[in-house]
């Protein structure tokens, strides 16, 4: 099935914005198919977690989830690639000490080989951390719709790492990339940035300090 144009459709019809009552029969038109294959797709699209259904005697309420959303902003940046649209946004926030967390996964083989083949530099085994300030939550979400570098998970045989996405941006100068790891939980107001270089020492940056993040095609 054409995942793709499920999705849009239904986004069409408000499927992205909160539940929507829709009915096979509304759908027949618009993706050319039966009801039952209409209604196979659509318990396969719930079974991937690509759309929330509510089915009751009325009908079913339907909304796309993050990760249906976030398969459709991938595809709107991978329109954008072909037909090379530029854009950025700039991102305003605040320099605030980790957990120390980055310099251990960073280091991780299975992640460190794949940073040096498709971002194409050795990160500084740490990440820059940066608060947002709370206007730049709605362009943050924006960010999801921009071309990235997927970092696959992996398992070393003892536990599993999970995949991350690479989103280039620049720093006063300085190329680097936001690195988001696909998990539920991940804190919107919190960028974590690696770069080859230490960020801090590169633009003497103390906790703090306030920054701007360019997000986009910069470097």
């Amino acid at each position: 099935m054409d995942q793709i144009k499920y999705l849009k459709t239904l986004a069409l019809l408000g499927c992205d914005q909160k539940p929507v009552k829709i009915s096979v029969k509304e759908l027949e038109t618009d993706l050319e198919a039966s009801d039952k294959t209409i209604s196979r797709n659509l318990k396969f699209l719930e079974q991937q977690e690509l759309i929330v259904r509510e089915i009751n005697p009325s009908g079913q309420m339907i909304l796309i989830s993050a990760a249906g959303m976030k398969l459709l902003s991938k595809e709107f940046a991978d329109y954008k690639k072909i037909f090379d649209v530029k854009e950025h946004i700039d991102l305003d926030g605040t320099v605030v000490s980790g957990l120390g967390e980055g310099q251990y996964y960073i280091s991780i083989d299975g992640y460190m080989a794949q940073f040096q083949e498709k971002l194409g530099f050795t990160p500084f085994p740490g990440t820059l951390n940066v608060k947002l300030k709370e206007y730049c939550f709605d362009l943050r979400k924006k960010m999801e719709e921009f071309p990235y570098v997927k970092i696959d998970g992996f398992s070393d045989g003892q536990r599993t790492y999970g995949a991350s996405d690479c989103y280039p941006a620049l720093i006063n100068g300085v190329c680097c990339f936001i690195i988001v790891p696909e998990r539920t939980h991940y804190k919107i107001d919190l960028l974590e940035i690696i770069a080859p270089v230490k960020m801090r020492e590169a633009l003497k940056l103390k906790d703090g300090d306030e920054i701007k993040v360019t997000v986009g095609e910069v470097c």
